[in-house]
């Protein structure tokens, strides 16, 4: 177990993304505090967890509420001692900024996801920051996609929102480094297992002219092995970036797109 008697929190554990990343790390021997903006989903990865033996506790956080997010890491500090793994996973619901082409957008809908993802990582990775340089130690993780690199269409603002993300990471690296600190991203393609990438789709749908079908297909058409990554994939390379066998491994986003983005 490479995370046995690690503390993690996770913000956005209600997700696909998030929910798979908190089992993994409890599989691996860490405890794990999951938050969500709506906690009825986060209770679900709770039950799963408790159910594999596994050590997880559930609370609703709004990971833009500042107050909010030092409140529950001051109770996760109470409980646990301290933390040791930052995770945000938190992710907006696509309908609302995405499928639109960007000359018809309106700056509002271009700049919300700019400033929601952001904000959102900012105030994770500062709070957590804060408990973890005392200890000089502590990795602070987030997830962004392949439009933080690659030009893409009917996306608004999501690819400049993910592309500030990694320079994000770029930056709190640079500063906590010396602290002991690790910062670090996994930047996948799309997943169809996803209900995300759904929604994705059909937001997209009627502009694309293509099946969910043939939507999925050139999605693996784009990657070295002509198949999409999992979602059990992206949580193991979690799993991996969060423990000290990475511990070279800072200041930089892994490239997940097996292949659709050339590094």
């Amino acid at each position: 177990m490479i995370l046995k008697d690690k503390v993690a929190v996770i913000y956005g554990a209600g997700g696909a993304i998030g929910g798979a990343v908190a089992r993994a790390f409890a599989s691996e021997g860490a405890r794990v505090f999951l938050t969500g903006r709506v906690q009825a989903p986060v209770d679900g990865v709770v039950e799963d967890i408790l159910s594999a033996g596994g050590s997880a506790e559930a609370a609703e956080v709004d990971a833009l509420d500042e107050q909010a997010v030092d409140k529950h890491l001051q109770s996760v500090i109470d409980q646990a001692g301290r933390v040791d793994i930052s995770f945000n996973a938190v992710g907006l619901p696509d309908t609302g900024i995405l499928g639109v082409p960007l000359v018809e957008m309106g700056a509002e809908q271009f700049s919300l996801p700019i400033a929601a993802y952001t904000t959102s990582y900012f105030l994770t990775a500062r709070l957590a920051a804060r408990h973890m340089i005392p200890s000089k130690s502590g990795v602070i993780m987030t997830v962004t996609s392949l439009p933080a690199r690659m030009g893409s269409r009917l996306n608004g603002g999501y690819g400049p929102a993910h592309a500030a993300k990694e320079a994000l990471t770029r930056d709190l690296s640079a500063e906590l480094a010396p602290h002991g600190i690790r910062v670090v991203g996994l930047r996948p393609h799309g997943m169809p297992e996803t209900s995300t990438m759904k929604e994705v789709f059909d937001t997209k749908a009627t502009a694309l002219g293509i099946t969910w079908e043939q939507f999925q297909g050139y999605l693996a058409s784009t990657t070295h092995p002509r198949r999409v990554m999992a979602l059990e994939e992206v949580a193991n390379m979690a799993v991996f970036m969060a423990s000290d066998k990475a511990s070279g491994m800072t200041g930089t986003t892994v490239n997940l797109t097996m292949g659709s983005l050339d590094d």
